[in-house]
């Protein structure tokens, strides 16, 4: 576990691209899947760098989360190490970094069609407070997307930093 950095930008849009499409084709309105593009993947990497952790597995990027504030914002995980603990320390970083900024409690958004996502969260210990509208970003302005909110206590997460 460690800070990306601009050369793992490639990697981390290459994770992001293909998870999106996994979990999101067909569970979000068609304007925002349109304009989530390959390359707008990549430009969104580079720009989010100061934002996320990788986990790396054998010199190579396996997953990333990204944390703004309270909100875990992305996690995701490349489809090889899916099913491994990966995604599970990803998951604990990115609890341990909203608990160091001075948060009582993290939140993200699942997709509402995404059950897999909703069960590993679930079974992670974050609680569904039921579906909202997230208002996703796009170059002509917020694109509403059916969610769930999760939320977490993470007050206690271990804060002193680990190893990365």
């Amino acid at each position: 576990m460690r800070p990306a950095t601009r050369e793992d930008a490639q990697d981390v849009a290459k994770i992001w691209i293909d998870g999106w499409r996994d979990a999101h084709l067909g569970h979000v309105p068609e304007e925002l899947a349109a304009v989530r593009t390959a390359e707008s993947f990549g430009v969104r990497a580079s720009q989010r760098v100061d934002d996320t952790v990788v986990a790396a597995v054998g010199g190579s990027v396996a997953g990333f989360v990204m944390v703004v504030g309270d909100e875990v914002e992305q996690v995701y995980v490349a489809e090889q190490h899916r099913g491994t603990a990966v995604a599970a320390i990803l998951l604990a970083e990115a609890e341990r970094l909203v608990a160091a900024a001075g948060h009582g409690k993290a939140w993200l958004a699942v997709v509402a069609g995404n059950p897999r996502a909703r069960r590993f969260y679930e079974r992670n210990g974050w609680t569904d407070e039921g579906p909202f509208e997230y208002a996703a970003s796009a170059a002509a302005g917020p694109v509403l997307v059916p969610t769930h909110r999760y939320t977490k206590d993470v007050v206690g997460t271990q804060l002193t930093r680990r190893a990365r």
